[in-house]
């Protein structure tokens, strides 16, 4: 049980240090740490991912950053949020983290059916590790821009509203040349694809979260 405690306790504090290192790569090579994540996995789990995070990983920790932010400025969720059972800490993060994967889903799904691919279990899983590395700066970025929109005050509301177009627009332009490398097509029609998959994404986490935001919080009735 100690050894166990060691190795886990090591694992969490690691995290310290190689979750700068794997944002850092991501904001400023988002291709190269795309194509890693694919050359990883074909090595041993033991030898996988040894000088960053795994991208699910990656995107996890971001989530659980960005709501600790959140927390960090008195909990400023948004007003439909308090009264709904995304009221619960546990709740949202659990929500956020499938909400935020789906971008990267769906990503994966497009690219192996453009491809011809057969969707199993192990084809899916290196476009989706791929996906989950820039979905991780998507995410934070989202988060830290709702939270200035939320702050109420005309600069920061401003600062809010331009960090969601920036960080779109990063997104967008990322997985366009992404799209375009990797299927060998034109810069508009990898274009016209990812904005067609992100509209589906923000259409699908939309659908998820009406009926959970119209469901009452425990003891709040």
């Amino acid at each position: 049980m100690l050894k166990s405690f060691e190795e886990f306790l090591y694992e969490v504090v690691s995290w310290m240090v190689f979750y700068p290192i794997t944002l850092w790569r991501t904001i400023r090579h988002p291709g190269a740490m795309m194509r890693y994540a694919d050359v990883e996995l074909s090595d041993d789990a033991s030898e996988q991912y040894t000088d960053t995070l795994s991208p699910p990983l990656f995107l996890v920790i971001t989530l659980f950053l960005a709501h600790g932010l959140e927390l960090s400025f008195s909990r400023m969720e948004a007003p439909w949020i308090r009264p709904s059972l995304l009221a619960s800490d546990s709740n949202l993060i659990l929500f956020r983290a499938i909400a935020y994967s789906v971008f990267p889903l769906l990503m994966a799904v497009k690219i192996l059916r453009k491809r011809g691919t057969p969707i199993d279990r192990s084809s899916l899983r290196p476009p989706f590790y791929s996906q989950c590395y820039v979905a991780a700066p998507f995410a934070l970025g989202i988060s830290v821009a709702s939270l200035l929109v939320r702050i109420g005050q005309d600069m920061t509301q401003l600062a809010g509203f331009a960090a969601l177009a920036v960080v779109t627009v990063w997104y967008a332009t990322i997985e366009t040349r992404w799209f375009r490398a990797d299927l060998k097509i034109s810069t508009l029609r990898a274009f016209t694809m990812v904005i067609a998959t992100i509209l589906q994404g923000a259409v699908i986490v939309v659908m998820c979260a009406i009926p959970i935001v119209l469901g009452t919080a425990p003891g709040s009735a």
